[in-house]
């Protein structure tokens, strides 16, 4: 009996397509989800498969994937370019948070949405973020990535009026707990509006992105895109 099961039918449901969660996982399980996407010619989205892991898979499997170690991120299938200027942009408080900000930056080029990346603007020197700041209020989603206490979320929050996600980082240590400071500075920010996700969770601020982008589209007229995002995989039909 398998030990995956897939949801295939995501993406008519919510819009987004199922990410495979590589944390947890054997590389024989890996391989079965590779396997099943193979089989259906569907291309996939896999999160936190670390170096190591990827290490483990067998040579094909690897050579199957469009691999990322920073992000800690792999495309299964054919790699969809992102077209057109972009639509979110992704700011970190330091370079430590780069892992983070990557995997939401790749969620989002999976899902054909381009981004654009500021890092290394936080608090500590305040003008980092502000010069910055004619061009984030251009973007109708802004990710931002911060550890440590936590207060880059508020700043620019308090700046810009699109719609701010809070990616608390695990970034920092002694009080900063792994990220947890990081989570209630973002809970209890006064900048209205502001909205967080799970601590490190880049995939979940760029889903969250997408579904913001996706009601814009319905408001605005557009036509969803088809339901089920398949493509011809390489080697799908040896």
């Amino acid at each position: 009996m398998s030990d995956i099961t897939f949801d295939f039918q995501r993406r008519a449901r919510i819009g987004l397509s199922e990410a495979v969660l590589c944390t947890g996982k054997t590389p024989q399980q890996i391989g079965e989800a590779l396997g099943l996407a193979r089989a259906r010619q569907a291309s996939l989205l896999l999160t936190r498969l670390t170096p190591e892991a990827f290490s483990r898979l067998a040579p094909g499997e690897q050579a199957s994937l469009d691999y990322d170690p920073m992000s800690r991120t792999a495309v299964f299938g054919a790699v969809r370019k992102p077209a057109g200027e972009p639509q979110v942009v992704v700011v970190t408080a330091g370079t430590s948070d780069l892992p983070v900000a990557r995997e939401a930056i790749r969620t989002l080029a999976y899902s054909g949405v381009a981004a654009r990346e500021i890092a290394d603007v936080g608090v500590a020197g305040l003008w980092r973020i502000l010069m910055h700041e004619d061009e984030l209020r251009r973007y109708p989603v802004v990710i931002v990535v911060a550890g440590m206490e936590g207060a880059l979320f508020s700043v620019v929050a308090g700046l810009v009026g699109g719609v701010v996600v809070a990616v608390p980082s695990s970034t920092g240590y002694g009080a900063a707990r792994g990220g947890e400071t990081a989570l209630h500075a973002a809970l209890a920010s006064c900048a209205p509006g502001l909205v967080t996700v799970n601590i490190d969770n880049g995939y979940g601020a760029a889903s969250a992105a997408l579904r913001v982008l996706g009601e814009q589209r319905r408001l605005a007229g557009f036509e969803p895109e088809p339901a089920d995002r398949e493509s011809v995989v390489p080697g799908a039909s040896d």
